[in-house]
Protein backbone atom coordinates (compact mmCIF):
# COMPACT_ATOMS: atom_id res chain seq x y z
CA UNK A 1 0.00 0.00 0.00
CA UNK A 2 3.05 2.14 0.19
CA UNK A 3 1.43 3.90 3.79
CA UNK A 4 2.15 4.62 7.47
CA UNK A 5 -1.25 3.08 8.09
CA UNK A 6 -2.05 -0.49 8.38
CA UNK A 7 -3.19 -2.37 5.13
CA UNK A 8 -6.46 -3.54 7.19
CA UNK A 9 -7.14 -0.10 8.17
CA UNK A 10 -7.66 1.52 4.80
CA UNK A 11 -11.02 2.23 4.37
CA UNK A 12 -13.73 1.62 1.73
CA UNK A 13 -17.30 3.53 1.69
CA UNK A 14 -16.16 5.37 5.38
CA UNK A 15 -15.25 1.82 7.35
CA UNK A 16 -11.40 0.17 7.19
CA UNK A 17 -11.40 -3.19 5.78
CA UNK A 18 -11.28 -4.91 8.55
CA UNK A 19 -14.30 -3.74 9.68
CA UNK A 20 -16.12 -4.90 6.65
CA UNK A 21 -14.93 -8.19 7.41
CA UNK A 22 -15.94 -8.28 10.85
CA UNK A 23 -19.71 -6.88 10.29
CA UNK A 24 -20.14 -9.87 7.86
CA UNK A 25 -18.66 -12.41 10.35
CA UNK A 26 -20.60 -11.09 13.26
CA UNK A 27 -24.13 -11.89 11.26
CA UNK A 28 -23.51 -15.31 11.49
CA UNK A 29 -23.30 -14.92 15.43
CA UNK A 30 -19.90 -16.46 16.22
CA UNK A 31 -18.83 -16.95 19.91
CA UNK A 32 -15.47 -15.40 19.01
CA UNK A 33 -14.10 -13.87 16.72
CA UNK A 34 -10.08 -14.53 16.88
CA UNK A 35 -7.89 -11.65 14.91
CA UNK A 36 -4.51 -12.49 14.04
CA UNK A 37 -2.29 -9.25 14.20
CA UNK A 38 1.57 -8.58 13.50
CA UNK A 39 3.00 -5.73 11.98
CA UNK A 40 1.96 -2.68 13.55
CA UNK A 41 -0.61 -4.28 15.78
CA UNK A 42 -1.35 -1.70 18.49
CA UNK A 43 -2.83 0.57 15.42
CA UNK A 44 -5.19 -2.10 14.69
CA UNK A 45 -5.91 -3.10 18.19
CA UNK A 46 -6.90 1.03 19.11
CA UNK A 47 -9.26 1.65 16.03
CA UNK A 48 -11.75 -1.18 17.91
CA UNK A 49 -12.00 0.30 21.24
CA UNK A 50 -15.22 1.51 20.50
CA UNK A 51 -16.53 -1.17 18.41
CA UNK A 52 -19.72 -2.11 19.68
CA UNK A 53 -19.13 -5.86 20.18
CA UNK A 54 -15.16 -5.76 20.89
CA UNK A 55 -16.33 -8.19 23.88
CA UNK A 56 -16.41 -10.65 21.55
CA UNK A 57 -13.13 -9.56 19.72
CA UNK A 58 -9.91 -11.90 21.19
CA UNK A 59 -6.66 -10.16 19.74
CA UNK A 60 -4.14 -12.71 18.78
CA UNK A 61 -0.30 -11.82 18.56
CA UNK A 62 1.83 -13.36 15.69
CA UNK A 63 5.36 -12.51 16.44
CA UNK A 64 7.19 -14.06 13.70
CA UNK A 65 5.03 -13.66 10.22
CA UNK A 66 5.57 -16.88 8.69
CA UNK A 67 2.41 -17.23 6.34
CA UNK A 68 -1.04 -17.77 6.60
CA UNK A 69 -0.78 -21.51 7.60
CA UNK A 70 1.40 -20.33 10.80
CA UNK A 71 -1.26 -16.77 11.70
CA UNK A 72 -3.53 -19.81 12.26
CA UNK A 73 -1.92 -21.92 14.01
CA UNK A 74 -1.22 -18.95 16.34
CA UNK A 75 -4.93 -18.86 17.29
CA UNK A 76 -5.82 -22.36 17.98
CA UNK A 77 -4.64 -22.66 21.94
CA UNK A 78 -7.89 -20.39 22.45
CA UNK A 79 -9.99 -22.42 20.27
CA UNK A 80 -12.38 -25.03 22.12
CA UNK A 81 -12.20 -28.73 20.45
CA UNK A 82 -15.96 -28.95 19.24
CA UNK A 83 -15.50 -25.56 17.16
CA UNK A 84 -16.06 -25.00 13.87
CA UNK A 85 -13.65 -22.64 12.71
CA UNK A 86 -14.43 -19.68 9.84
CA UNK A 87 -10.85 -18.39 8.51
CA UNK A 88 -11.42 -14.87 6.83
CA UNK A 89 -8.86 -12.22 5.32
CA UNK A 90 -9.19 -8.99 7.10
CA UNK A 91 -8.56 -7.39 2.87
CA UNK A 92 -11.53 -9.27 1.30
CA UNK A 93 -13.73 -6.62 2.16
CA UNK A 94 -17.03 -7.51 0.00
CA UNK A 95 -17.52 -10.58 1.50
CA UNK A 96 -21.48 -11.39 1.78
CA UNK A 97 -22.47 -12.75 5.10
CA UNK A 98 -24.82 -15.32 2.87
CA UNK A 99 -21.83 -16.21 1.37
CA UNK A 100 -20.17 -17.05 4.40
CA UNK A 101 -23.55 -18.89 6.05
CA UNK A 102 -23.62 -20.55 2.97
CA UNK A 103 -19.93 -22.01 3.38
CA UNK A 104 -20.65 -22.54 7.55
CA UNK A 105 -23.38 -24.87 6.40
CA UNK A 106 -20.86 -27.18 4.10
CA UNK A 107 -19.53 -28.55 7.15
CA UNK A 108 -22.68 -31.04 7.59
CA UNK A 109 -21.19 -32.34 4.39
CA UNK A 110 -17.41 -32.51 5.07
CA UNK A 111 -14.67 -31.72 7.72
CA UNK A 112 -13.29 -29.24 5.77
CA UNK A 113 -15.17 -26.71 3.22
CA UNK A 114 -13.40 -23.57 1.14
CA UNK A 115 -14.83 -21.01 -0.93
CA UNK A 116 -13.53 -20.99 -4.86
CA UNK A 117 -14.53 -18.89 -7.49
CA UNK A 118 -13.83 -18.69 -11.18
CA UNK A 119 -12.41 -15.67 -12.13
CA UNK A 120 -11.23 -14.37 -15.94
CA UNK A 121 -7.74 -13.29 -14.60
CA UNK A 122 -6.03 -16.20 -12.12
CA UNK A 123 -3.11 -14.57 -11.92
CA UNK A 124 -1.14 -14.34 -8.24
CA UNK A 125 -3.91 -16.45 -7.08
CA UNK A 126 -3.66 -19.83 -5.51
CA UNK A 127 -5.20 -22.58 -8.07
CA UNK A 128 -7.92 -25.35 -6.85
CA UNK A 129 -6.85 -28.65 -8.41
CA UNK A 130 -9.14 -31.44 -8.81
CA UNK A 131 -9.14 -35.07 -9.85
CA UNK A 132 -10.74 -36.69 -12.82
CA UNK A 133 -13.98 -37.10 -10.83
CA UNK A 134 -14.21 -33.56 -9.61
CA UNK A 135 -13.18 -33.91 -6.14
CA UNK A 136 -10.74 -31.13 -4.84
CA UNK A 137 -7.72 -32.40 -4.32
CA UNK A 138 -5.56 -29.40 -3.29
CA UNK A 139 -4.70 -25.81 -3.79
CA UNK A 140 -1.29 -24.81 -5.42
CA UNK A 141 0.14 -20.88 -5.39
CA UNK A 142 1.12 -18.89 -7.67
CA UNK A 143 4.85 -19.58 -7.43
CA UNK A 144 4.72 -23.36 -6.98
CA UNK A 145 2.30 -24.12 -9.79
CA UNK A 146 3.27 -25.89 -13.03
CA UNK A 147 2.47 -24.35 -16.54
CA UNK A 148 -0.39 -26.52 -16.66
CA UNK A 149 -1.92 -25.75 -13.13
CA UNK A 150 -1.42 -21.62 -14.31
CA UNK A 151 -4.26 -22.44 -17.05
CA UNK A 152 -6.59 -23.38 -14.30
CA UNK A 153 -9.21 -20.67 -13.74
CA UNK A 154 -10.95 -22.05 -10.17
CA UNK A 155 -9.08 -20.03 -7.48
CA UNK A 156 -8.99 -20.23 -3.91
CA UNK A 157 -10.69 -16.90 -2.02
CA UNK A 158 -8.59 -17.59 0.86
CA UNK A 159 -11.91 -18.24 2.92
CA UNK A 160 -12.30 -21.73 4.24
CA UNK A 161 -14.16 -23.58 7.51
CA UNK A 162 -13.08 -26.63 9.00
CA UNK A 163 -13.46 -28.84 12.21
CA UNK A 164 -11.04 -27.74 15.02
CA UNK A 165 -9.51 -31.30 15.79
CA UNK A 166 -9.24 -31.39 12.12
CA UNK A 167 -7.48 -28.40 11.59
CA UNK A 168 -5.33 -28.57 14.54
CA UNK A 169 -3.76 -31.95 13.33
CA UNK A 170 -3.76 -30.88 9.75
CA UNK A 171 -1.64 -27.72 10.78
CA UNK A 172 0.88 -29.65 12.67
CA UNK A 173 1.50 -31.67 9.47
CA UNK A 174 2.10 -28.63 6.91
CA UNK A 175 5.57 -27.76 5.94
CA UNK A 176 7.27 -24.77 4.28
CA UNK A 177 9.26 -26.20 1.35
CA UNK A 178 7.93 -24.20 -1.09
CA UNK A 179 9.15 -20.68 -3.15
CA UNK A 180 8.07 -18.33 -0.17
CA UNK A 181 9.24 -20.60 2.75
CA UNK A 182 5.86 -20.42 4.64
CA UNK A 183 3.92 -22.26 6.22
CA UNK A 184 0.95 -22.04 3.96
CA UNK A 185 -2.84 -22.75 4.71
CA UNK A 186 -4.18 -24.34 1.94
CA UNK A 187 -2.37 -27.08 2.37
CA UNK A 188 -4.57 -28.35 4.68
CA UNK A 189 -6.40 -29.31 1.80
CA UNK A 190 -4.37 -31.90 0.12
CA UNK A 191 -3.81 -33.19 3.56
CA UNK A 192 -7.25 -33.94 4.16
CA UNK A 193 -7.95 -35.51 0.45
CA UNK A 194 -4.64 -37.53 1.49
CA UNK A 195 -6.46 -38.70 4.80
CA UNK A 196 -9.57 -39.25 2.24
CA UNK A 197 -12.13 -37.03 3.97
CA UNK A 198 -14.00 -35.09 1.54
CA UNK A 199 -13.16 -31.24 0.68
CA UNK A 200 -16.53 -29.45 -0.07
CA UNK A 201 -16.56 -26.58 -2.53
CA UNK A 202 -18.87 -23.07 -2.15
CA UNK A 203 -18.64 -20.20 -4.68
CA UNK A 204 -19.88 -16.69 -4.20
CA UNK A 205 -22.80 -15.43 -6.28
CA UNK A 206 -19.67 -12.74 -8.00
CA UNK A 207 -16.31 -12.38 -8.59
CA UNK A 208 -16.59 -9.29 -6.91
CA UNK A 209 -16.97 -10.88 -2.99
CA UNK A 210 -13.42 -12.27 -2.91
CA UNK A 211 -11.65 -9.45 -4.48
CA UNK A 212 -8.66 -8.76 -2.08
CA UNK A 213 -6.82 -5.29 -1.95
CA UNK A 214 -3.22 -5.12 -2.22
CA UNK A 215 -2.85 -1.72 -3.89
CA UNK A 216 -4.58 1.48 -3.68
CA UNK A 217 -5.63 0.71 -7.08
CA UNK A 218 -7.22 -2.33 -5.83
CA UNK A 219 -8.63 -0.28 -3.23
CA UNK A 220 -10.18 2.16 -5.94
CA UNK A 221 -11.73 -0.65 -7.80
CA UNK A 222 -12.70 -2.25 -5.04
CA UNK A 223 -14.81 1.12 -3.86
CA UNK A 224 -16.62 1.97 -6.87
CA UNK A 225 -17.99 -2.02 -6.61
CA UNK A 226 -18.81 -1.52 -3.29
CA UNK A 227 -20.39 2.07 -4.18
CA UNK A 228 -22.31 0.48 -7.27
CA UNK A 229 -23.64 -2.21 -5.15
CA UNK A 230 -25.31 -0.07 -2.27
CA UNK A 231 -26.50 2.30 -4.88
CA UNK A 232 -28.35 -0.68 -7.28
CA UNK A 233 -29.96 -1.78 -3.85
CA UNK A 234 -31.23 1.75 -2.83
CA UNK A 235 -32.30 2.35 -6.05
CA UNK A 236 -34.47 -1.14 -6.22
CA UNK A 237 -35.74 0.07 -3.02
CA UNK A 238 -37.42 2.98 -4.61
CA UNK A 239 -34.83 5.95 -4.75
CA UNK A 240 -34.07 7.65 -7.53
CA UNK A 241 -29.98 8.36 -8.09
CA UNK A 242 -29.86 10.59 -11.08
CA UNK A 243 -26.56 9.52 -11.29
CA UNK A 244 -25.59 6.38 -9.35
CA UNK A 245 -21.87 6.64 -9.87
CA UNK A 246 -21.64 10.19 -8.76
CA UNK A 247 -23.11 9.53 -5.10
CA UNK A 248 -20.76 8.20 -2.36
CA UNK A 249 -23.14 6.29 0.83
CA UNK A 250 -20.65 5.29 3.82
CA UNK A 251 -21.55 3.67 6.71
CA UNK A 252 -25.19 2.90 8.00
CA UNK A 253 -27.28 4.50 5.89
CA UNK A 254 -30.95 4.37 5.34
CA UNK A 255 -32.74 5.67 2.62
CA UNK A 256 -36.55 6.18 2.23
CA UNK A 257 -38.75 5.27 -1.40
CA UNK A 258 -39.29 8.59 -3.59
CA UNK A 259 -35.91 10.32 -2.19
CA UNK A 260 -34.12 12.49 -5.12
CA UNK A 261 -30.17 12.35 -4.54
CA UNK A 262 -28.96 14.46 -7.31
CA UNK A 263 -24.53 14.14 -8.37
CA UNK A 264 -22.02 14.64 -5.91
CA UNK A 265 -23.73 13.52 -2.83
CA UNK A 266 -21.93 12.00 0.22
CA UNK A 267 -23.89 10.61 2.92
CA UNK A 268 -22.14 9.15 5.98
CA UNK A 269 -23.70 7.47 8.58
CA UNK A 270 -25.61 7.03 10.30
CA UNK A 271 -27.88 8.98 8.83
CA UNK A 272 -31.61 7.94 8.27
CA UNK A 273 -32.97 9.96 5.26
CA UNK A 274 -37.17 9.82 5.08
CA UNK A 275 -39.29 9.54 1.90
CA UNK A 276 -39.72 12.11 -0.58
CA UNK A 277 -36.37 14.12 0.38
CA UNK A 278 -34.85 16.12 -2.29
CA UNK A 279 -31.04 16.32 -2.38
CA UNK A 280 -28.76 18.87 -4.54
CA UNK A 281 -26.03 18.33 -6.25
CA UNK A 282 -22.92 18.67 -3.93
CA UNK A 283 -24.52 17.94 -0.63
CA UNK A 284 -22.66 16.45 2.27
CA UNK A 285 -24.80 14.90 4.78
CA UNK A 286 -23.26 12.73 7.97
CA UNK A 287 -24.80 11.07 11.11
CA UNK A 288 -27.90 12.91 10.54
CA UNK A 289 -31.56 12.21 10.88
CA UNK A 290 -33.69 14.01 7.82
CA UNK A 291 -37.80 13.23 8.36
CA UNK A 292 -40.14 13.37 5.28
CA UNK A 293 -40.37 15.63 2.82
CA UNK A 294 -37.40 18.07 3.15
CA UNK A 295 -35.80 19.58 0.44
CA UNK A 296 -31.80 20.35 0.80
CA UNK A 297 -30.49 22.46 -1.90
CA UNK A 298 -27.05 22.90 -3.38
CA UNK A 299 -23.58 22.52 -2.01
CA UNK A 300 -25.18 22.10 1.52
CA UNK A 301 -23.35 20.55 4.78
CA UNK A 302 -24.93 18.71 7.32
CA UNK A 303 -23.44 17.19 10.23
CA UNK A 304 -25.08 15.89 13.15
CA UNK A 305 -28.35 17.61 12.94
CA UNK A 306 -32.05 16.66 12.65
CA UNK A 307 -34.13 18.02 10.16
CA UNK A 308 -38.15 17.58 10.81
CA UNK A 309 -40.64 17.22 8.34
CA UNK A 310 -40.87 20.12 5.25
CA UNK A 311 -37.57 21.74 5.93
CA UNK A 312 -35.90 23.74 3.17
CA UNK A 313 -32.14 24.27 3.51
CA UNK A 314 -29.20 25.94 1.35
CA UNK A 315 -28.20 26.36 -1.21
CA UNK A 316 -24.38 26.65 0.73
CA UNK A 317 -25.98 25.98 4.27
CA UNK A 318 -24.10 24.89 7.24
CA UNK A 319 -25.28 22.54 9.48
CA UNK A 320 -23.07 22.05 12.39
CA UNK A 321 -23.62 19.43 15.07
CA UNK A 322 -26.45 19.91 17.53
CA UNK A 323 -29.19 21.77 15.05
CA UNK A 324 -32.64 20.89 15.22
CA UNK A 325 -34.87 22.03 12.62
CA UNK A 326 -38.56 21.86 13.30
CA UNK A 327 -41.14 21.59 10.45
CA UNK A 328 -41.25 23.51 7.52
CA UNK A 329 -38.09 25.61 9.29
CA UNK A 330 -36.51 27.73 6.08
CA UNK A 331 -32.26 28.05 6.25
CA UNK A 332 -31.40 30.05 3.09
CA UNK A 333 -27.97 30.68 1.18
CA UNK A 334 -24.61 30.79 3.41
CA UNK A 335 -26.50 30.32 7.03
CA UNK A 336 -24.44 28.56 8.97
CA UNK A 337 -26.29 26.84 12.37
CA UNK A 338 -24.83 25.19 15.50
CA UNK A 339 -26.21 23.39 18.76
CA UNK A 340 -29.23 25.75 17.25
CA UNK A 341 -33.24 24.51 18.01
CA UNK A 342 -35.71 26.66 15.13
CA UNK A 343 -39.06 25.51 15.84
CA UNK A 344 -41.80 25.03 13.70
CA UNK A 345 -41.74 27.47 10.65
CA UNK A 346 -38.89 29.45 11.49
CA UNK A 347 -36.58 31.75 9.16
CA UNK A 348 -32.89 31.92 8.61
CA UNK A 349 -32.94 33.00 4.86
CA UNK A 350 -29.08 34.97 4.33
CA UNK A 351 -25.77 35.13 5.47
CA UNK A 352 -26.21 34.78 8.61
CA UNK A 353 -24.61 32.39 11.85
CA UNK A 354 -27.15 31.29 14.78
CA UNK A 355 -25.41 28.96 17.45
CA UNK A 356 -26.01 28.09 20.97
CA UNK A 357 -29.64 29.31 20.47
CA UNK A 358 -33.36 28.19 20.84
CA UNK A 359 -35.37 30.10 18.05
CA UNK A 360 -39.15 30.14 18.50
CA UNK A 361 -42.35 29.53 16.17
CA UNK A 362 -42.41 31.62 12.95
CA UNK A 363 -39.67 34.16 13.58
CA UNK A 364 -37.62 35.26 11.28
CA UNK A 365 -34.02 36.18 11.27
CA UNK A 366 -33.03 38.66 8.75
CA UNK A 367 -29.52 38.99 6.24
CA UNK A 368 -26.53 39.07 7.94
CA UNK A 369 -27.86 38.52 12.03
CA UNK A 370 -25.03 36.80 14.24
CA UNK A 371 -25.92 35.35 17.51
CA UNK A 372 -22.58 36.39 19.33
CA UNK A 373 -22.18 33.13 21.50
CA UNK A 374 -18.33 33.21 22.60
CA UNK A 375 -16.92 35.47 24.79
CA UNK A 376 -13.59 34.16 23.91
CA UNK A 377 -13.82 31.47 26.78
CA UNK A 378 -17.66 30.15 27.68
CA UNK A 379 -20.51 29.91 25.29
CA UNK A 380 -23.58 31.28 26.39
CA UNK A 381 -26.82 31.30 24.69
CA UNK A 382 -29.64 33.27 23.28
CA UNK A 383 -33.37 32.66 23.36
CA UNK A 384 -35.84 33.97 21.03
CA UNK A 385 -39.38 33.82 21.40
CA UNK A 386 -41.95 33.18 18.98
CA UNK A 387 -43.03 35.51 16.19
CA UNK A 388 -40.22 37.82 16.44
CA UNK A 389 -38.39 39.70 13.57
CA UNK A 390 -34.92 40.43 13.83
CA UNK A 391 -33.67 43.03 11.54
CA UNK A 392 -30.82 42.75 9.02
CA UNK A 393 -26.80 43.42 9.86
CA UNK A 394 -27.82 42.44 14.04
CA UNK A 395 -25.66 41.20 16.58
CA UNK A 396 -27.16 39.36 19.48
CA UNK A 397 -24.61 39.35 21.86
CA UNK A 398 -25.55 36.27 24.35
CA UNK A 399 -26.49 35.79 27.60
CA UNK A 400 -29.62 37.30 26.10
CA UNK A 401 -33.41 36.46 25.42
CA UNK A 402 -36.02 38.10 23.02
CA UNK A 403 -39.37 37.91 24.09
CA UNK A 404 -42.27 36.80 21.88
CA UNK A 405 -43.90 39.34 19.05
CA UNK A 406 -40.57 41.31 19.63
CA UNK A 407 -38.73 43.57 17.02
CA UNK A 408 -35.00 44.12 16.57
CA UNK A 409 -34.21 47.22 14.19
CA UNK A 410 -31.90 46.52 11.12
CA UNK A 411 -28.04 46.70 12.13
CA UNK A 412 -28.88 46.60 16.43
CA UNK A 413 -26.63 45.36 18.74
CA UNK A 414 -28.30 43.69 21.24
CA UNK A 415 -27.00 43.10 24.47
CA UNK A 416 -29.98 43.12 27.03
CA UNK A 417 -33.19 41.08 27.15
CA UNK A 418 -36.14 42.52 25.25
CA UNK A 419 -39.66 42.22 26.46
CA UNK A 420 -42.58 40.88 24.78
CA UNK A 421 -43.84 42.81 22.20
CA UNK A 422 -41.14 46.14 22.33
CA UNK A 423 -39.07 47.19 19.16
CA UNK A 424 -35.13 47.42 20.48
CA UNK A 425 -33.01 49.36 18.19
CA UNK A 426 -29.41 50.85 18.82
CA UNK A 427 -27.79 52.62 16.50
CA UNK A 428 -26.38 56.13 16.29
CA UNK A 429 -28.71 58.73 14.88
CA UNK A 430 -27.82 59.53 10.92
CA UNK A 431 -25.96 62.48 10.10
CA UNK A 432 -25.56 64.90 6.65
CA UNK A 433 -22.63 66.53 6.85
CA UNK A 434 -22.29 69.82 4.13
CA UNK A 435 -19.43 70.30 2.53
CA UNK A 436 -17.43 67.01 3.09
CA UNK A 437 -14.83 66.52 0.29
CA UNK A 438 -14.73 62.83 -0.75
CA UNK A 439 -10.60 61.71 -0.66
CA UNK A 440 -8.78 61.37 -4.38
CA UNK A 441 -5.78 60.20 -5.40
CA UNK A 442 -2.49 62.21 -5.64
CA UNK A 443 -2.05 63.40 -9.17
CA UNK A 444 1.54 61.44 -10.67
Amino acid sequence: MNSDLPKVLHQIAGQSLLAHVLNSAFTLGPDCIHVVVGHQKQQVIDAFVHHPQKQQLNWVEQTEQLGTGHAVSTAMPDIPDNAHVLMLTADVPLIQAHTLRALVSAMAHAPLALLTAEVRNPFGLGRITRDTSGNITGIVEQKDATESQRTIREINSGILCARSLDLARWLQQIGNQNAQKEYYLTDIVALAHDEGAPVFGTQPDSEAEIMGINTRVQLAEVERLFQQSTAESLMLSGVTMLDPARVDIRGDVIIGRDTVVDINVVIEGPTHIGRNVKIGPNCVIKASRLADNVTIHANTVIEEAELYSGVNAGPFARLRPGTVLHDNVRIGNFVETKNAQLSTGAKVNHLSYVGDALVGSNTNIGAGVITCNYDGANKHQTVIGNDVFVGSDSQLVAPVTIGDEATIGAGSTITSDVERGKLAISRGRQRQISGWQRPSKDKQ
